[in-house]
């Protein structure tokens, strides 16, 4: 089903009109009651008079449901018993039929992330990201405005196997609100479900830190995509994998970012250690990448300058003497030997 705009009367016209004749059906009345106090009409006339009057005024009254107003970047779905006549798009005040009825079927529905009272005082019941309000009074029209859903942070498996935590934020708008009505039952049910579901998707295909000979692009090609490294990378295949599932209800994704990455609780710890093992390791091999260089570039030296000469066994021991001062974690103490190696 596609979005119809609907072309309706000018509110403002149809206004004045029914002010008029409500006006003039008041003003016929006491016209026609003071004629019955003189005299100059029957009882009978009166009487065919007053119910027609009574009519009129009625359906006149009846006809202030049809007036609707607008606000920018709104919308209203109207249905006539039953059949979808179109939606109006435009700001503005318009006249429809009276019978007509607004649809929107997620319009309890408010996407947040957390909240148990509004600003109204009215209790709230929060299911995975989206909160019911019971409110009496229920706004019928559609916002064409730019809407922020902020899921509540999921605990993932990523590609390794490793429990992690992570939260989304997804900027989103209607464009098609016929599809947005009556495709689905729930418009903003049926987002925060596939936000759900796209991030679990795009979740496990990365690994949380860089991982080596791992495919992440289904290419077949292996890379070094991770949550932590690629977070644009895995953002906009999130953003994709959303908008492949919601383009059918009418629903556009503008944007998806990660809000919340960490590691799970249970292994938070655990992660940690690893990280400061693997940082430890590193440092050392810089450290002792160094040492090695510092200790050929003194043994050149004398070489080139050639006034120490040392056999085999003292430049073992000279080497070992620079690479424990140099690789040691504390200062070296220094020992003179006064006597000779042999």
């Amino acid at each position: 089903m596609k979005e119809i705009e609907l072309k309706a009367k000018n509110g403002f016209v149809m206004i004045a009109v029914l002010l008029l004749v409500e006006l003039f059906c008041i003003i016929a009345i006491v016209v026609s009651a003071q004629a019955l106090s003189l005299e100059i009409i029957s009882p009978g006339i009166f009487g065919t008079i007053l119910p027609l009057l009574i009519i009129i005024i009625t359906i006149t009254g009846i006809s202030f449901i049809g007036i609707k107003v607008i606000k920018p970047q709104e919308a209203l779905v109207l249905t006539l018993f039953g059949k979808y006549i179109g939606t109006l798009k435009k700001e503005g005040i318009y006249f429809v039929n009276p019978f007509c009825v607004a649809v929107n079927p997620a319009a309890k529905t408010t996407l947040r992330q957390s909240g148990d009272v509004n600003k109204d005082g009215e209790a709230d019941i929060s299911i995975n990201g989206f909160r019911l309000s019971t409110m009496s009074l229920v706004n019928k029209k559609i916002s064409l405005k730019q809407m922020t859903l902020n899921n509540n942070r999921q605990k993932i498996n990523d590609r390794l196997g490793n429990p992690i935590e992570i939260g989304i934020a997804v900027i989103w708008k209607i464009v098609d609100t016929a599809q947005a009505v009556f495709t689905v039952d729930n418009y903003k049910e049926y987002l925060s479900l596939q936000c759900d579901i796209a991030l679990r998707n795009i979740v496990k295909i990365y690994p949380y830190d860089v991982a080596e000979n791992i495919d992440t692009t289904g290419d077949g090609i292996p890379d070094e995509g991770s949550l932590r490294g690629s977070s644009e990378i895995v953002a906009k295949r999130i953003k994709e994998e959303i908008q492949s599932k919601v383009h059918t209800a009418g629903i556009e994704i503008i944007e998806a970012r990660i809000t919340y990455l960490a590691y799970s609780q249970e292994i938070a710890a655990t992660m940690l250690q690893r990280q400061q093992a693997s940082a430890i390791i590193d440092a050392r091999k810089m450290i002792v990448d160094g040492a090695v260089g510092m200790v050929e570039m003194a043994l050149d030296k004398l070489n080139e300058s050639g006034k120490v000469i040392l056999d085999e066994e003292r430049k073992a021991a000279m080497v070992s003497n620079l690479l424990v001062v140099l690789c040691g974690n504390k200062d070296a103490q220094p020992v003179v030997n006064s006597g000779s190696l042999y």
